[in-house]
């Protein structure tokens, strides 16, 4: 009992001293020694047992001597494992802020300040221009006439540029309308649900690129110019990043420049003679401003400084001499302007450097930091689109199609997509809340951009996929009718660009994250490469101690289920925010043991590194979508949904750390990791049925919801085909459905024979069990279901000429 006590002393003296590891250390080695000293029944041995067992944890409290015994080897011993880091590499990581990212690598995640971000909403001025010119512009768009002409109509462009679209991210003082990260999100999303096409040509001139660029680095003379320019229209602009040589890897660019004298509008100044081939750029074809990225040096010391100044980004007018542009690229069908640009010998001076001779060199660093914008708004726009558009559609499909004479949306078969569609969109939205949101706070938040780039991307691959399967036969033949189709076509544009989805799970979103958000990594790397041993020493016990909490904090969290963790929400959620404090716990240990035991090797490990990614980006969107209910008022009427996408989550997060301990090399390690981790086994299991089949209800029988989970979506006039007939449709059918379930009630009790649909109202009619009003809603009703499920045909010579 002394024993007991004793530790339990050192325990909190280690704690509250803020030095868990030696209360750890020293509450276990006490135990020991009494249990030890308790066993002979000597106090003389129980003394010295006691004392002999303190002597570590006392010898390592004291910092000059744990640093001459110990740190300082292990600094030596940990520098050529630890990874090495490039240039570009270490730009990355420094680029950007840590945020809700930080709080679930530490592992202990502290609910309450997430809830307590107050994430900015659109202001009027924004909810005005969504209501007002948004609108306009998606009445104007008609996708199927796009698809055929291959382009947007004149009308179209002149509108965008009229309206400012291409000036959302510029500041009003340089004639922009400064939109918020959200509503540029919302607005994208808005156009992307009616046209791709026309979604794209507004997302990219308010993505990364020259305004973007411009807005944080440029000169003043550079902004006054050119943003102006820019936010009118004036001026379209394009980003030549991506070359032949250099995908994802845009750093290893072959695009040159070189600093030399030439002569440029009829003088001679000191410039630079650029040669690049790029491709994939978008609104290449039609652009006048092309922003740059190339590798600059200057051989001949013209600038004084190093020879090989580093990737740069400059201004280049469409015109300038060498410049060929215009070809087009064909992605999947979808016809925005994307293409090659090829520059040959083109001369141009110094000040076309973004933010003027004095940025030379700094364009790796100008990119790395702007990318969370563009990355967190642009793609993921596009996916929320897609989704909401299939949430939208396919609850009233399943609603007006009928087989065997029941809506197809009663089949169990057809419930299980509608729930993964419905669920999905929602958690993808409140993705965008809780991301778009900490863009407007002000955060740069470069691994959450990369997330939900990343992961929402590939859940619109899912839901789109589950959307065609539910229309089936109707959902592969084009035409006006199909609305679905040119969806699917870009679903592997968004999977595949700003960094395919492969490469930015693998090596991006766990490689930077395990150094940047980890609360000690980061800080023992800079220890090392600075050669201080005395921070090297705070960092490492500090990682030491992190790693002992999270520990013991996973193993108590896995043993009693969650159940002890203090978390806030209403009834419904509180367990969904237990289970995520422990499988925190449980990454972050898991991390730990996978970067201890493999070292720099880690970063070579894709498999790994990919499973540790998908447990981060699961944690993540759970975490957004608990955020959503939260500020949305805990909805009573959204709480399944929220169940099923976080269990979903809690499913994926236990799935991928499970592969991590069954894949990890060190077998001892990862043995001893799973009796911590999972003391109970792999308890979580995938949504249920019953709930997912309340989901799918909810989809087909509760309007608000469906329209709670479609905000973003344009609903157009009920007589345009595709989803406006179907809006139409829909309404018929549910104001028709009393009347059919009492002509079914009428043929089960066996007054009237069963019959096809509009034989059955004839003699429904005749006989006088249905009124004439009642007989003409239902033909109104059965005349529009025939019209939504019609698909498109044409004869040959149409076909022949079909885009």
């Amino acid at each position: 009992m002394i024993a007991l006590v004793v530790s339990l002393l050192a325990l909190l003296a280690g704690i509250f001293a803020g030095r868990r590891l030696l209360g750890y250390l020293a509450a276990v080695v006490v135990l020991f020694a009494g249990c030890y000293g308790a066993g002979t029944g000597n106090p003389f041995l129980f003394a010295l047992a006691v004392l002999a067992a303190l002597a570590p944890p006392v010898l390592l409290g004291v910092p000059a001597l744990r640093r001459r015994l110990f740190s300082e080897r292990a600094m030596r011993i940990m520098e050529p494992i630890l990874p090495q880091l490039g240039d570009t590499e270490r730009v990355a990581l420094e680029a950007g802020t840590v945020w809700w990212d930080g709080e679930l690598f530490g592992g202990r995640p502290r609910w309450k300040r997430l809830l307590g971000y107050r994430l900015p909403p659109l202001d009027e001025r924004e909810q005005a221009f969504l209501d007002g010119p948004v609108e306009t512009l998606c009445a104007m768009l008609d996708d199927w006439q796009i698809a055929q002409q291959r382009e947007l109509p004149t009308a179209v462009w002149e509108y965008l540029k009229e309206q400012r679209f291409f000036g959302m991210i510029i500041p009003e003082e340089y004639g922009g309308l400064g939109f918020s990260a959200l509503a540029n999100s919302r607005v994208v999303t808005r156009i992307s649900s009616r046209s791709i096409t026309a979604a794209v040509t507004v997302m990219v001139p308010n993505s990364l690129g020259p305004g973007e660029l411009l807005l944080h680095y440029g000169t003043d003379e550079q902004k006054s110019h050119y943003l102006p320019r820019l936010a009118r229209g004036i001026e379209i602009p394009c980003f030549a990043l991506t070359g032949p040589e250099a995908g994802s890897d845009a750093a290893a660019t072959q695009s040159t420049g070189i600093v030399t004298r030439g002569v440029y509008q009829g003088r001679e100044v000191l410039g630079m003679r650029l040669n690049w081939q790029k491709r994939y750029i978008t609104l290449a074809p039609v652009a006048t401003l092309i922003g740059l990225a190339f590798r600059l040096r200057d051989p001949d010391g013209l600038l004084g400084g190093e020879e090989d100044l580093g990737i740069t980004c400059a201004l280049i007018p469409r015109d300038t001499p060498g410049v060929r542009i215009g070809r087009r690229h064909d992605p999947m069908g979808i016809p925005f302007h994307n293409g090659p640009i090829v520059g040959e010998d083109v001369f141009v001076p110094l000040e076309t450097i973004i933010g003027g001779v004095e940025r030379a060199g700094q364009g790796w660093r100008m990119l790395m930091e702007s990318l969370a914008a563009g990355r967190s708004i642009s793609l993921p726009a596009l996916s929320i689109a897609a989704a909401q558009l299939c949430t939208r559609v396919v609850g009233a499909y399943a609603t007006v199609r009928e087989q065997f004479d029941t809506p197809i949306g009663r089949f169990e078969g057809i419930e299980e997509p509608l729930a993964r569609i419905g669920a999905m969109t929602y958690l993808m939205t409140s993705a965008r809340h809780l991301t778009c949101g900490a863009l407007d706070l002000g955060e740069k938040p470069s691994v959450i951009s990369s997330i939900v780039k990343a992961y929402l991307t590939d859940a619109m691959r899912q839901v789109v996929a589950d959307a065609m399967d539910i229309r089936a036969g109707s959902a592969i033949q084009r035409g006006p009718h199909n609305i679905l189709s040119p969806v699917w076509q870009a679903v592997p544009i968004g999977i595949t660009v700003e960094g395919a989805n492969i490469l930015t799970r693998s090596m991006i979103i766990y490689g930077q994250g395990a150094i940047r958000c980890h609360p000690w990594v980061q800080q023992e790397m800079q220890a090392i490469a600075a050669r201080d041993p005395v921070a090297f020493d705070r960092a490492l016990f500090g990682h030491l101690g992190h790693v002992a909490t999270v520990a013991v904090r996973s193993l108590v969290l896995g043993l009693t289920r969650s159940l002890v963790v203090p978390v806030p929400g209403v009834p419904g959620t509180r367990r969904l925010y237990q289970y995520l404090s422990r499988f925190a716990a449980a990454f972050a240990l898991v991390s730990d043991v996978a970067m201890a035991t493999l070292g720099g090797s880690l970063k070579r490990r894709e498999k790994i590194s990919g499973r540790l990614a998908d447990a981060l980006a699961w944690l993540y969107l759970a975490s957004a979508t608990l955020k959503r209910h939260h500020d949305d008022g805990a909805p009573a009427e959204h709480l399944d949904l929220v169940r099923w996408s976080v269990q979903h989550a809690l499913y994926r997060i236990q799935e991928a750390l499970a592969g991590v301990l069954e894949n990890l090399p060190n077998r001892m390690a990862a043995v001893a990791l799973g009796w911590v981790v999972f003391p109970l086994g792999l308890r979580m299991r995938p949504p249920g049925d019953a709930l997912g089949g309340r989901v799918a209800r909810a989809l087909l029988e509760d309007r608000q919801v469906r329209r709670d989970l479609t905000t973003d979506v344009y609903v157009p006039a009920p007589d345009e085909p595709g989803l406006g007939a179907l809006e139409a449709a829909l309404d018929l059918t549910v104001a028709a459905l009393p009347i059919e379930t009492r002509l079914r009630d009428l043929v089960r009790a066996g007054r009237i024979d069963r019959a096809p649909s509009h034989e059955l109202d004839d003699a429904a009619l005749a006989a006088g069990l249905i009124t004439r009003a009642e007989y003409e809603q239902l033909n109104e009703a059965r005349d529009a279901r025939m019209s939504v499920i019609a698909v498109d045909e044409f004869d040959a010579d149409e076909y022949r000429q079909l885009r």
